[in-house]
């Protein structure tokens, strides 16, 4: 399927309302927290840890080349693409029965939409039941009326009643994608809550000035996100943790661009001029922070300097792991690894070894992935996101990290 037929077949729709899980007052009458659980979309489905790192390898990898095609990150996915499938966001559709969406937070795409149900291009709508998603109106069909087929078909949008306390928010433009072909959705993903930079985006229709999460890793199954929250990373920082923070590059009104200067292994500092993570004035290369791409991606030049640190620094030579091809892994006996920092304007990202160490096999891998395909771009994925509370200060174009336990914030 061509590109522009995916996009086509994405249809913007006005909603009666879409409803927040939970909302509190800000901190010091500073308005209304909208506050929403994430769950990790891989959680609980009995993977490997392996596994779960083959997988997110694959996704990241699908998603820079997506990138790098100029294809909207979020967009209906081809066949032959992996499913994009990272932190989803628990969220109800109408008024005043809300029906339940999960939603993948995805800070690389503005628009939020959702499957109405997944009709073949050769379906007419109105025999998809779209809305049954779609009207506030009209409750779900009682189970003997309708066929087992069709109650497999609305199963994502009519489910049990009984939810947490609910905030409606009116009047969001809200997608709604007719035509969804290839492995785009599973019963428990069903589209895209957009946080990007574009009028259309969950944060700028709601009109806060920031939006904050905290990733847990991937055997959880909570995270937390707020929006407009008081401008602060405080609760639930780690004890003695500093918060930092680096000014956003606003050439760019889509993607969160970061102006990363140097990358240390160790001691190491790698040899890399800043404009190998500089956005060009044709827009390619940058650095993007992006909640939807697992692991970081970087240039290959910059990926190839990243390596040799690590073997200078551990004074060792790589071994081949069969299940993780596209990793640097090194033997068994490799305890301790160099620090990992990456540098940014004003701020320093000195991330945990559980945030780019990993056992496979009796060795131990880095995760870090090399981009392909001439992609320049360096990408900052969720997985050296975990365990951070990571703050868009949107009003003034920065963003603030804090070690956190993600749980207790």
């Amino acid at each position: 399927m061509q590109r522009e037929r995916a996009a086509a077949a994405v249809l913007l729709v006005l909603l009666a309302a879409l409803a927040a899980v939970s909302s509190t007052s800000g901190a010091g009458g500073g308005g209304t927290v909208i506050r929403m659980q994430l769950s990790h979309a891989d959680a609980g489905r009995g993977l490997t840890p392996g596994e779960l790192l083959q997988r997110m390898a694959l996704r990241s990898k699908t998603r820079a080349a997506r990138f790098l095609s100029g294809s909207s990150a979020s967009a209906p996915v081809t066949p032959g693409y992996p499913s994009t499938k990272e932190y989803l966001v628990h969220l109800g559709i109408g008024t005043p029965s809300s029906q339940p969406v999960q939603l993948v937070l995805d800070t690389g795409s503005d628009l939020t939409w959702t499957q109405c149900l997944p009709c073949s291009s050769a379906a007419a709508a109105s025999s998809c039941f779209p809305r049954l998603c779609l009207t506030s109106t009209r409750p779900c069909p009682p189970r003997s009326s309708t066929s087992l087929a069709t109650r497999r078909r609305v199963r994502t949008c009519c489910r049990g009643r009984r939810r947490p306390r609910q905030t409606a928010v009116p009047n969001l433009s809200f997608g709604c994608g007719l035509n969804n072909s290839g492995r785009s959705f599973t019963p428990i993903m069903t589209g895209i809550a957009g946080f990007g930079r574009g009028n259309l985006s969950l944060p700028s229709q709601l009109k806060v000035d920031n939006f904050s999460y905290c990733f847990t890793n991937n055997t959880s199954t909570s995270s937390p996100v707020l929006l407009g929250l008081p401008a602060n990373l405080s609760g639930g920082a780690s004890s003695g943790a500093a918060v930092q923070t680096t000014p956003l590059n606003t050439t760019s009104t889509f993607y969160y661009y970061l102006n990363l200067k140097s990358i240390t292994v160790g001691s190491t500092t790698l040899q890399v001029p800043e404009s190998a993570f500089a956005l060009n004035a044709d827009g390619t290369g940058g650095t993007i922070i992006d909640s939807g791409t697992s692991i970081t991606l970087l240039p290959p030049h910059v990926f190839s300097l990243l390596s040799d640190a690590f073997v200078s620094e551990l004074n060792m030579t790589p071994v081949a792991v069969t299940a993780q091809p596209d990793l640097l892994c090194f033997p068994a006996s490799t305890t301790t690894m160099p620090k990992l920092q990456l540098q940014f304007e004003g701020a320093t990202l000195d991330l945990p070894q559980g945030n780019y160490v990993f056992p496979q096999d009796n060795n131990t891998c880095i995760v870090i992935l090399q981009s392909s395909g001439g992609n320049n771009m360096t990408i900052i994925g969720n997985y050296q996101q975990q365990n951070l509370h990571v703050l868009y200060d949107l009003a003034g174009n920065t963003i603030s990290f804090v070690p956190a336990q993600c749980d207790k914030v």
